[in-house]
């Protein structure tokens, strides 16, 4: 597992976890997202939520997306007349591009995925466990369609793997989980969660609490299965 930068993180906030009083909206958790990226970071954006973290990074930080199909310098979503029907990202979202964009064949494309040449990708989750394996390509749903595009290359291949989701299912279970029970797309591959409720670090040490959002540490013991370290 690659833990370097979760357990470097969990250092430099060690202590009681950061709190507020609310949960976070999908922008929200995505500001967040976005903030923690290192500057000058190669970085692959997943299909839902961890799109709208393009809408978020700043010029100071540098930061290079790429796309899975096919593009390098890849901006925020485009609106109005920004609207290109011909510029998009592999969600299909029309976006914008910055200067210096590169556009190259979708195997080039995979080939940096799976070079190990991005820095960060940011994931959506149907469930994370407490070793960092990730499973967000099929629930084994009889009328799912199941389809893991790049997620596997992502998965293996960025030096760091962030998840963004929500805490809980819809019928109330916690995403995060001591084992997956849906179909694995990566193994131990996941550093970081960030969901509504609370930002965790996948580290060496187990599953720690870097901040809560409208919830305590206590409170968020209650619902997760997973052993939680607080700090």
């Amino acid at each position: 597992m690659s833990t370097s930068s979760a357990t470097q993180d969990a250092a430099n906030y060690g202590g009681t976890p950061k709190s507020s009083d609310t949960p976070l909206g999908r922008d929200d958790l995505a500001r967040l997202v976005a903030r923690d990226i290192a500057p000058g970071s190669f970085v692959n954006l997943g299909i839902g939520q961890p799109t709208l973290v393009s809408n978020y990074l700043t010029a100071e930080q540098n930061i290079t997306l790429h796309t899975e199909n096919g593009m390098l310098g890849m901006g925020p979503e485009a609106k109005g007349a920004e609207i290109d029907p011909d510029l998009i990202n592999a969600g299909k979202i029309p976006v914008t591009e910055l200067p210096g964009a590169s556009y190259f064949h979708h195997a080039d494309s995979f080939a940096m995925m799976r070079g190990g040449h991005l820095d960060v990708c940011v994931l959506g989750a149907f469930q994370v466990s407490a070793k960092g394996d990730l499973a967000n390509w099929h629930t084994g749903a009889p009328d799912a369609i199941p389809a893991v595009g790049g997620a596997m290359d992502l998965a293996t291949g960025a030096k760091d793997v962030y998840v963004m989701m929500t805490l809980l299912s819809k019928d109330g279970k916690s995403k995060l989980v001591p084992e997956c029970t849906y179909p694995i797309t990566g193994v131990g591959c996941v550093t970081r969660v960030y969901t509504d409720k609370a930002v965790f670090l996948i580290t060496d040490d187990g599953v720690r609490v870097r901040e809560t959002f409208g919830i305590t540490f206590e409170e968020l013991e209650q619902l997760v299965d997973v052993p939680l370290l607080a700090g």
